[in-house]
């Protein structure tokens, strides 16, 4: 079988054999077979769990590059009044350990019904939208953030 045995972050590549469209959850991965949108499957074996980010490259052993893509998701897009309000609304989500993806002017994260309500209770601004889901990386996670 075929073995993904690395991570090319995006930017660092040029050309890709196939693309793999996952939504986040299913990006988090460290070893799991894997299928590319054009039917390569592959044995992803990484030495640490990692969050593969919207134009990463998995490198095959056989010298293939698969890209990463991230599926769209069905989120909130959170906007606050101004910058100290969009902190108070980012240290929210934060202390209740969501995955957030974070903007100078806005926040994205999952559709919750709970936060939602209480998002609205601290005067946010929320948007349905279905869009790429790239939340930052814990401080004590192998995550890369890619810049």
């Amino acid at each position: 079988m075929i073995v993904g045995t690395s991570v090319v972050q995006r930017g660092e590549w040029t050309e890709a054999a196939d693309t793999i469209t996952l939504d986040e959850q299913a990006r988090h991965r460290r070893r799991m077979a894997m299928v590319s949108d054009g039917g390569i499957a592959f044995l992803l074996d990484l030495p640490d769990a990692v969050l593969l980010r919207d134009g990463d490259g998995i490198q095959l052993d056989n010298g293939q590059l698969i890209c990463v893509k991230a599926k769209p998701e069905p989120l909130y897009e959170i906007r606050a009044r101004e910058g100290a309000h969009l902190a108070v609304l980012a240290w929210q989500i934060g202390n209740r350990h969501l995955p957030a993806q974070i903007f100078a002017d806005r926040l994205l994260i999952r559709r919750d019904p709970v936060i939602h309500e209480m998002l609205i209770g601290l005067d946010a601004t929320i948007v349905e939208v279905e869009a790429a889901f790239d939340p930052e990386g814990g401080a004590y996670h192998g995550h890369h953030h890619a810049g």
